[in-house]
């Protein structure tokens, strides 16, 4: 289904109540605080903060790290849900839009349940509810046996065209497909007014970002020329179609030169090197330039959808922190190594 636009542009009222979202986020300097607790205290400190609701519906079926999970799964989508339900007009319908990721996300992630054979809880519990698509749908969907009963059940749905050809296998194809669908209503939603150009360039900045992360990935790799091009995402800010196919055709060395041409070189130069064992590091300077970019053009436009962008972007990464923090801790990991991969 597709929303359009109607009526005035009523951003006054939504990024008020942003910003009063935002300032119950959990602080930075929180985390590393965190990392001197076990899983029981990480437990019980959401469960005294604004997940406190999550946990305590969530408690008398799961425990430990699955009811840290759950909750903040659940927190998620409770969240993105409110951000829908208090929007009108341009604002839901360009939150909707951006909030399409996770049906992306869930769609690939029953696929790649079925593919692999897991167990139809599982899937069902691994679901995120917090775009289109409800929880009830996605456990709907979930427990059909066939790839053709899945795609009869999304038919209705802007996804079906990019799941039509898919007949089971592997899954890289269908993969893209829908983040490319994904990219291409997005940008397509955008106008071109003063503060949607900031809109636009936020969204294909987040495009470059997914690139750079796909190519440095293929790239390690040494897959085929033609394999990466066709995993690539068109309609970045930087890296236009010529500096795709250029980039595709590098070497390794050369590729590891040529990021010193881009504004992203400033989060990558001290991360990135021909012989780097993993590209750990690499992913998650992206992710930090990502969150820093998001707050900075926020604040260029406050009464636009960037600030709403930027809450979104900013709360699904204090999930990400607090789920690292705790799988880390039921690991047993090192703090060196969850530190590294946290963003903040």
């Amino acid at each position: 289904m597709f929303f359009n636009r109607r009526g005035s542009k009523k951003y006054a009222y939504i990024t008020a109540r942003v910003r009063a979202m935002k300032s119950k986020l959990i602080q930075r300097e929180v985390f590393p605080k965190m990392m001197n607790m076990d899983l029981a205290e990480i437990t019980r400190f959401i469960g005294e903060s604004e997940y406190k609701q999550d946990v305590d519906e969530l408690a008398q079926k799961y425990s430990g790290i699955d009811l840290v999970e759950h909750a903040l799964n659940q927190n998620l989508a409770r969240t993105y849900r409110k951000l829908l339900r208090v929007s009108q007009d341009e604002p839901h319908y360009l939150i909707t839009e951006y909030l399409r990721y996770w049906d992306i996300w869930n769609i690939k992630t029953i696929l790649r349940g079925k593919y692999y054979g897991a167990p139809l809880e599982e899937i069902q519990e691994a679901v995120v509810a917090a775009g289109q698509l409800g929880y009830r749908q996605l456990v709907s969907i979930a427990s059909m046996e066939s790839i053709d009963d899945i795609k009869v059940a999304l038919e209705n749905t802007p996804y079906h065209s990019a799941i039509s050809d898919y007949q089971g296998g592997m899954l890289s194809t269908v993969e893209n497909n829908l983040d490319k669908l994904y990219y291409s209503r997005i940008l397509s939603s955008m106008d071109k007014s003063k503060g949607e150009k900031l809109s636009l360039k936020f969204i294909r900045t987040e495009i470059d970002l997914k690139n750079l992360k796909t190519l440095f990935r293929t790239k390690k790799a040494d897959l085929p020329r033609d394999e990466i091009m066709e995993l690539l995402i068109l309609g970045g800010a930087e890296l236009k179609d010529g500096d795709l196919r250029r980039l595709v055709s590098l070497s390794w060395s050369d590729f590891i030169k040529s990021q010193e041409d881009y504004s992203y070189w400033s989060a990558l130069s001290e991360v990135i090197s021909e012989d780097m064992p993993s590209l750990m590091d690499v992913e998650a300077e992206l992710d930090k330039y990502a969150m820093r970019y998001s707050s900075k053009v926020s604040h260029y436009y406050p009464l636009s959808i960037l600030p709403i962008f930027d809450y979104i972007v900013r709360k699904n990464n204090e999930i990400n922190n607090l789920r690292t923090i705790a799988r880390g801790k039921e690991s047993a990991l090192s703090d060196d190594i969850i530190k590294k991969h946290l963003v903040m």
